[in-house]
């Protein structure tokens, strides 16, 4: 069975010169992210991961963490790896250095955390969780939060945990009715249930600082009355110690199909005397206090799906390189051979590869724009890279994740029989993969935001300065793609051809939506495929670009020869897919809509 193994090579290659590594250690803030440091920090993070991690990851997903008498026991070796990873300084990677962090770009940190999630997905939940926290504290917190919680957050004393929905409203937050009741001094009493809590509670820190979604008495129905509140395990004394219990409890954790170490919890605020929780910023902003949080994670869950395309594509490919089966068909009477030899495994490996390549790519040029986004010192960089986050982050996590779950099905197949068995590991991929497409929202809300708020409402702008992007590589394609026959030649073309598709279906979508959002509705996840699939073809187009050039200056690193030959297969059997999807949204919806409710 094997472990992982960090793709350093090609996160190195994608850092450097897809997501422009040396530009972002220029912006201000980021000059400490030298590519001696970056690499320093790759290495440490992929010991950790293959040696700390990995081996955690079966045990743990069979013991699972454990709930008794409203407290959690996380599997055997949790704690133990948490307190190497906080005293390791992984939980100050990216945060601010006024905190105690080390400030390193999101870009850097981003890689990192796919080596987390790729060596033991329910482990790296609850880092995710209390970096989306500590943001959203030092955006929206007051200085005393800030001061109470901030610096054991960022140490990895203390975990973090976002609390929105409960058992009446799923999706729909307008429905939350956890209520907080002002006191005398300043604080809340806060009163109501919360579900799906991502490491609610567990044994691996010593406090847990729950933000949590209520409304007071004075809150106006609706989304529009939501406030955001820090309800803190343990209360916190004013020199910074740790004083009595709140009345915040976890009352039971979920049975699910897969990330069965990480505990979600349904949380119980208020059972007794009420949980004391305090105001983030002001009264009836919480939702988009707590959407700061909600977009870093969901970015970090988009991380989940390039970990699981990664995951399962060594995986499979290991057992395909020694699994013998069969002759090979191109050599009659031929001995049996390993399976890898096959085509079709072949093609199977090359699409799971193609995918974990495409969607790392476009996650961390999100990343490096967000670094531009915050950092850059010109107004019109910061507006322009926001933009294009704020297209993107959905995508990276609706087609990262859908891609995720569908390689980690592949996987299975190259296994076979063995892979539908717990232990040959293929199967827990699949299983701990499926929850990334739906927490932090669906694929098919990420897909109706894509195409109301990011393209709808704004005439499709960002959209089409991204598709003027794109088109801009053809020059450069052109100039170095050689021979007809050649794979550069074959790449441009198909890329040309999805971004015609993507620019038709852009179009289409701005038309109908304001007219006809049901019918722009209906084409909206495939929309959001079109855009993941098009947008990882220009990255795989681009590392190629760079590949081919190294290759015709003399470089004979078989890693070039390999970054071509993929992103020609993406071409042809990935981004070919993507005139389809632009019929089916600009022809489809009426087949979506047309069947009576009664008759389904």
């Amino acid at each position: 069975m094997s472990e992982y193994i960090a793709p350093i090579r090609d996160m190195q290659f994608v850092l450097k010169e897809l997501a422009g590594l040396d530009q972002v250690a220029q912006l201000p803030g980021c000059e400490e992210a030298t590519p001696d440091l970056v690499d320093a920090v790759l290495e440490e993070a992929a010991r950790f991961a293959e040696e700390v991690l990995s081996p955690l990851n079966i045990p743990g997903d069979l013991e699972g963490a454990r709930w008794h008498n409203k407290a959690v026991t996380m599997p055997a070796g949790f704690k133990q790896a948490y307190k190497l990873f906080a005293d390791s300084g992984w939980t100050a990677l990216a945060c601010e250095p006024e905190w105690g962090g080390q400030g390193l770009p999101k870009v850097v940190a981003a890689a990192v955390a796919e080596m987390w999630k790729s060596a033991n997905h329910s482990f790296s939940l609850c880092p995710l969780l209390t970096n989306g926290a500590i943001e959203a504290l030092v955006l929206t917190g007051s200085e005393k939060l800030k001061k109470d919680y901030l610096e054991k957050m960022v140490s990895g004393e203390w975990t973090g945990t976002m609390n929105l929905t409960e058992p009446n409203a799923g999706s729909d937050l307008a429905a939350v009715r956890t209520r907080a009741e002002p006191q005398v001094d300043g604080s809340y009493k806060v009163f109501g249930q919360k579900i799906f809590i991502t490491y609610g509670d567990h044994d691996m820190a010593e406090n847990i600082v729950h933000l949590v979604l209520a409304r007071t008495p004075t809150a106006p129905e609706g989304v529009k009355g939501i406030s955001l509140f820090v309800v803190p395990k343990f209360m916190v004394n004013d020199d910074g110690s740790l004083g009595e219990r709140n009345d915040a409890y976890c009352v039971s954790i979920e049975h699910k199909l897969g990330i069965h170490a990480s505990p979600t919890a349904i949380m119980a605020f208020g059972d007794h005397s009420g949980a004391v929780g305090y105001l983030v910023g002001e009264e009836n902003r919480g939702l988009e206090y707590m959407f700061i949080m909600m977009n870093a994670a969901r970015f970090g869950v988009g991380l989940e799906g390039v970990a699981a395309c990664e995951r399962s594509y060594q995986r499979a490919r290991d057992y395909a390189r020694d699994r013998i089966q069969c002759t090979d068909v191109g050599v009659r009477g031929g001995p049996k051979v390993p399976i890898i030899v096959h085509p079709d495994v072949r093609r199977m490996l090359m699409t799971m590869r193609a995918h974990a390549e495409a969607t790392r790519a476009l996650a961390y040029v999100v990343a490096a724009a967000h670094d531009a986004a915050v950092h850059h010192p010109d107004a019109n960089e910061r507006k322009r890279n926001q933009a294009f986050v704020d297209l993107m982050i959905g995508v990276v996590k609706g087609w990262s994740t859908e891609s995720g779950v569908t390689m980690a099905s592949m996987g299975i197949q190259v296994h076979g029989g063995m892979g539908y068995v717990e232990e040959t590991g293929a199967a827990q991929h699949l299983r701990d993969a499926q929850i990334s497409t739906i927490y932090e929202g669906t694929t098919a809300i990420q897909a109706n935001d894509v195409i109301g708020r990011k393209i709808g409402r704004e005439g499709g702008a960002t959209l089409q300065a991204l598709i003027a992007t794109m088109r801009a590589l053809d020059a450069e394609l052109a100039e170095t793609a050689g021979q007809p026959g050649s794979h550069l030649v074959a790449i441009r073309k198909r890329l040309a051809a999805g971004i015609d598709a993507l620019a038709e279906a852009g179009d289409w979508i701005v038309a109908t939506y304001r007219d006809d959002v049901r019918a722009a509705s209906a084409g909206s996840v495939p929309f959001l495929t079109l855009l993941g699939i098009v947008a990882g073809g220009w990255q795989m187009a681009r590392a190629a670009l760079i590949a081919q050039r190294r290759i015709d200056g003399g470089d004979a690193d078989p890693f070039y020869a390999a970054k071509v030959v993929t992103a020609r297969f993406y071409a042809d059997h990935i981004l070919s897919r993507a005139g389809g999807l632009a019929s089916s949204i600009t022809d489809g919806a009426v087949g979506v809509m047309a069947l009576p409710e009664d008759m389904f």
